[in-house]
């Protein structure tokens, strides 16, 4: 499948998933945060951040005082998930590798959270796309380079946008300065659940 735009090497494929897979996707989410409960991660400073994260696979991303990493088990003790079938599909659909992801990260932002410009280097090997899904509310992307955060250029994602950072876009800085409230219905209650999959190892 060819992207749609590309930003800085980050690859972004509008509308790839339709209406069914949108909503096999939002319930596989649910059925991860079941078995582990969604969490608000705290930054190395104590600062609560405004999304709220769980994961499955092997490994989940976990953030307090002692620091950013990739961790076996959740907060609670409990093993995460395997990784749902629907969301392994749309790896092996955008990833471009035959390589299995280790980690599914499960973000659920409501209409006051956002993220900052990061970049995902908490991996063993850069080698290994990072292949993320926007379900739900419309969010404002913001993309720098691997080499700065900024000068940086944004887009909309719209559910079921498909983004994928690979090559030079692997370690681009990226984050979501917002969301548009309402602007989709896949979410009962509103706001907008990212998951990103990456190889950790």
């Amino acid at each position: 499948m060819t992207p749609s735009l590309s930003i800085n090497g980050v690859d972004v494929y509008r509308g790839a998933l339709n209406a069914a897979a949108q909503a096999a996707l939002v319930q596989a989410a649910r059925g991860v945060a079941e078995a582990a409960p969604f969490f608000h991660p705290e930054t190395r400073r104590g600062q609560q951040m405004s999304v709220r994260m769980t994961s499955a696979g092997a490994f989940g991303w976990v953030s307090d005082r002692r620091g950013y990493r990739y961790d076996p088990v959740h907060p609670s003790g409990v093993p995460w998930p395997a990784i749902p079938a629907p969301i392994l599909a749309v790896w092996h659909d955008f990833a471009g590798t035959s390589r299995a992801p280790e980690s599914c990260l499960i973000n659920y932002y409501d209409a006051n959270a956002r993220m900052g410009l990061h970049q995902d280097r908490d991996e063993a090997s850069f080698d290994w796309p990072v292949v993320s899904v926007s379900l739900g509310d419309d969010a404002l992307f913001r993309v720098g380079t691997a080499d700065a955060p900024r000068p940086s250029q944004s887009l909309w994602l719209t559910s079921g946008d498909v983004v994928v950072l690979r090559g030079e876009g692997r370690l681009a800085y990226h984050g979501v300065d917002r969301l548009r409230p309402g602007s989709s219905q896949l979410l009962p209650k509103g706001g907008r659940i990212n998951l990103t999959l990456r190889v950790v190892t």
